[in-house]
């Protein structure tokens, strides 16, 4: 049964993903300045109906999708922990190839970033308790707040300050770092998540013909969820498309960390969170490549 299953984890692969991770959020960060943050300051209700959008309406779509189809355990809790995480690594690169409001994306994917170190564990603790199967393996995992804002501080935090610095400081730098950087620490990160999948293959064909039409619809609703959000505000669609794009794409990266971290390697957990990081980027580049059909009024 799923909720036994453990995806098998190599000696050191922990701290190779961690690192990867980290090098990820570094290749961000290099495109940010504190002037950034202080030019969203002076128009904040795009970003805030973003944050609305990501930490409060994601989780709560993902809890009634959980309700819905009543998944075991394992899967219902990667699918709450995925949610619960900041806005994916390539949302930036996404919007752009859309048309969207790349400054309002990256400024999301950092502040979601430093919420992220409170929110998240409250999201995971939260809406995973409400859910009995899941409850009972957050009882059992006895997971500590503290230790997955550590966590996240570690992997997120540290790489954003170090990136912003650099960025502020040697500007030149950071330009000549900022694309191949992007470019490589992706393909390592998808390297890894394929090597991954390749050592727990027969786990895989096990169990993901049932989760992938899970985290499809899970993905749809981000996107759905984010892009009704933003236009109930009544936000311009340049900024909707930024909004909508920040909720769909989520940082697997940081579920798969939490995931070995914390949960051992729980097979329902991790095949959710391997198989978003595949299907986000492919869904995320579809509907970039139809919303570039038309240019966003600003």
């Amino acid at each position: 049964m799923i909720d036994d299953a453990i995806v098998s984890f190599y000696a050191g692969s922990m701290t190779l993903l961690n690192a990867i991770l980290a090098v990820v959020m570094f290749s961000i960060a290099i495109d940010l300045k504190l002037q950034d943050f202080k030019m969203v300051a002076k128009a904040p209700k795009p970003l805030a109906i973003g944050l609305v959008s990501q930490f409060l309406l994601l989780p709560a779509l993902t809890f009634l999708l959980v309700l819905a189809t009543q998944p075991r355990a394992s899967v219902a809790l990667g699918l709450i922990l995925v949610a619960a995480c900041p806005g994916g690594n390539i949302s930036n690169f996404i919007t752009h190839r859309a048309g969207g409001n790349t400054a309002l994306s990256v400024s999301m994917t950092a502040l979601a970033t430093v919420g992220a170190i409170f929110l998240t564990p409250i999201n995971i603790a939260f809406w995973g308790s409400l859910y009995a199967p899941s409850a009972g393996i957050l009882r059992a995992t006895a997971i500590d707040p503290v230790s997955v804002a550590i966590t996240v501080g570690l992997m997120l935090i540290l790489p954003l300050a170090l990136g912003v610095t650099l960025n502020t400081r040697h500007p030149g730098t950071a330009k000549r770092l900022r694309g191949p950087l992007q470019w490589v620490s992706m393909v390592i990160f998808v390297g890894f998540v394929v090597v991954a999948l390749a050592a727990n293959w027969s786990l895989f064909l096990a169990f993901a013909g049932g989760i992938a039409g899970l985290v499809i619809i899970h993905n749809a609703l981000g996107f759905a969820g984010g892009y009704a959000l933003a236009t109930l505000a009544r936000l311009s669609p340049f900024d909707r498309r930024a909004i909508t794009i920040e909720t769909g794409i989520q940082n697997s990266g940081l579920g798969l960390v939490l995931i070995f971290g914390f949960f051992g390697g729980l097979g329902g957990m991790a095949i959710v969170a391997a198989f978003w990081g595949i299907w986000h980027a492919i869904s995320g580049l579809a509907l970039a490549s139809i919303m570039s059909r038309k240019v966003a009024v600003q």
